[in-house]
Formats: structure tokens, C-alpha cells, sequence
């Protein structure tokens, strides 16, 4: 498995306010990210823990927030309960012609279990691209909310 980093780059029709807050703030992170997330702080030290069931396997999400600074950068270690392997999570934003640059980076995917399909590099960058790519931008350009 490779040890490059996956890297998924989307530009929003949005400020880097409203997508540091999409990408913290719980409540809006539950429409888009994860519904089953029980809360998050973008806070160094800040850890959460859920279950996300895919196919009858339940995956326990274990973050560990490891960096942040305000409306530009958050990295949380991203593990899995039961299951080696650590990965680390990085969400950078910069402005951009009056939008916003959203730069994810997620490192050390290969030290996860390879025999398990959803730990691959190929459903990391899928999972990774529909969430960002689809149901974050949809979230951001819904004028309702």
C-alpha cells in the first residue's frame, strides 16, 4: 500500500468562515459529515467517539483533535476501535477570489488493517471525495440553511 498521503482539494462558493464552521461546528457537521457524532470541540486535546455502521460491520470512530488554529487549519488522529492503525486527519482553508480552498490531507492509511474493503486507499478516496466533493458542498450551497 502506498504511504502518499491522500489529498482531495475542493474550492467553495463560500467563505472561510462558513466552511471552518461547517467542518466544526457539531450540529452542522451531523447534517453533512457524520449524524451519529455526538459532539466535537475545536480544541487541542478534544476526543470523540461513535459508531458508524456500514454493511453490518460497526466502526467506532475514535478522533483525537492534535491541532488547530482558528479559520485555517484543524488535524485530528483518526482511529478505529479494535483495529490497528492510527491516520491523521488535516483540514486546511485559505481564501481564495472570494471563496474558499478547502485542502483535506489524510496520512497513514496503509497502517490500517489492508484485508478490511473499507480501510483500502481506494475507499478512503471515495469515501473522502463524496464527502467533500458532494454532500459538503451541497450542505454549504443550500441557501436554507
Amino acid at each position: 500500500m502506498s504511504r502518499e498521503p491522500i489529498i482531495i482539494e475542493q474550492v467553495f462558493d463560500s467563505t472561510v468562515q462558513k466552511v471552518w464552521e461547517a467542518i466544526t461546528d457539531p450540529h452542522q457537521m451531523r447534517q453533512w459529515f457524520f449524524e451519529q457524532m455526538g459532539s466535537f470541540k475545536a480544541e487541542v486535546g478534544f476526543s470523540t467517539e461513535f459508531d458508524v455502521s456500514f454493511d453490518g460491520k460497526h466502526f467506532i470512530h475514535q478522533w483525537n483533535v492534535t491541532e488547530v488554529v482558528p479559520q485555517k487549519r484543524i488535524a485530528y488522529d483518526w482511529r478505529y476501535a479494535g483495529y490497528s492503525g492510527v491516520s491523521t486527519v488535516t483540514w486546511e482553508l485559505t481564501s481564495e477570489n472570494r471563496q474558499c480552498k478547502l485542502e483535506l490531507t489524510v496520512e497513514g492509511l496503509e497502517s490500517f488493517p489492508q484485508e478490511i474493503p473499507e480501510f483500502t486507499r481506494a475507499s478512503c478516496m471515495q469515501g473522502w471525495t463524496f464527502f467533500i466533493g458532494e454532500r459538503l458542498k451541497k450542505f454549504l450551497e443550500n441557501p436554507s440553511r
